[in-house]
């Protein structure tokens, strides 16, 4: 009875860390970098740039933003065009794990017997996997390009120190997620008993004077002997 809300709960945390990576898409401030802000003046002015998967832009102490969309594909960095393949990529992936863990578990009346659901499962398993993988590459690739140009900035003043923004730690959290879900639908696919087989022992009945000897799908016929004497019997008044 313990798999049943175990293959729920695994279920409720693949779909919202697949939640989770998806506005990770949307959000804005990726990576953010400060200017001014600093003190020792009556007057306190500051400005923030600020970067997406879409966009740069940039925000005054007024909260006046200007933005400025990326071009077309072609005209895109390379590792940022990377970046949107691995998480779109991911997202296609967990959504084919989602269908197939709707019937790949046992509260559900679809996709066969027992073994089957766990044939099913462990293929979603698979998929939820693999998507989870593409998105921490992808998250991955963009904290290194950020780290890349921190450490740049700390060697040449005159460029802007970026950090990592909000959407990073919410999409490595919402692959932390999905893995736990996948742990747990692995263990109970792992935890099910292989069914037993049960043997049927020989059965011996007799009926008409005949021997019946059953034994799996082979049947014997054994005429007894009384039946041999008195055909042998009838057989010499004959001759006489």
């Amino acid at each position: 009875m313990w798999k049943r809300p175990l293959q729920i709960l695994g279920l409720l945390l693949c779909l919202l860390g697949w939640v989770l990576v998806g506005c990770t898409l949307a959000m804005d401030h990726w990576r953010v970098a400060q200017l001014g802000g600093q003190g020792g003046s009556s007057v306190v002015a500051a400005a923030w740039f600020w970067s997406d998967l879409w966009r740069d832009c940039y925000e005054d102490s007024t909260a006046l933003v200007n933005c400025v969309d990326f071009g077309v594909l072609w005209t895109v960095k390379e590792n940022l065009q990377a970046v949107r393949g691995l998480l779109l990529t991911g997202l296609c992936l967990g959504l084919l794990g989602a269908v197939l863990t709707f019937f790949g578990m046992e509260c559900t009346r679809v996709g066969g017997d027992g073994a089957r659901k766990d044939g099913t499962l462990a293929t979603a398993c698979a998929f939820h996997l693999a998507g989870c993988a593409s998105d921490v590459a992808g998250y991955c690739l963009y904290i290194n390009r950020v780290v890349a140009v921190f450490l740049h900035s700390k060697a040449d003043p005159s460029k802007l120190s970026y950090e990592m923004g909000p959407p990073l730690y919410l999409g490595l959290v919402g692959s932390l997620l999905i893995f736990l879900g996948c742990a747990a639908h692995c263990a109970t696919v792992c935890g099910r008993k292989p069914p037993q087989r049960h043997f049927m022992a020989p059965s011996t009945r007799e009926k008409h004077g005949n021997r019946r000897v059953t034994q799996g799908h082979k049947r014997v016929h054994v005429s007894s002997k009384r039946s041999r004497v008195s055909s042998y019997r009838m057989a010499s008044v004959v001759v006489v």
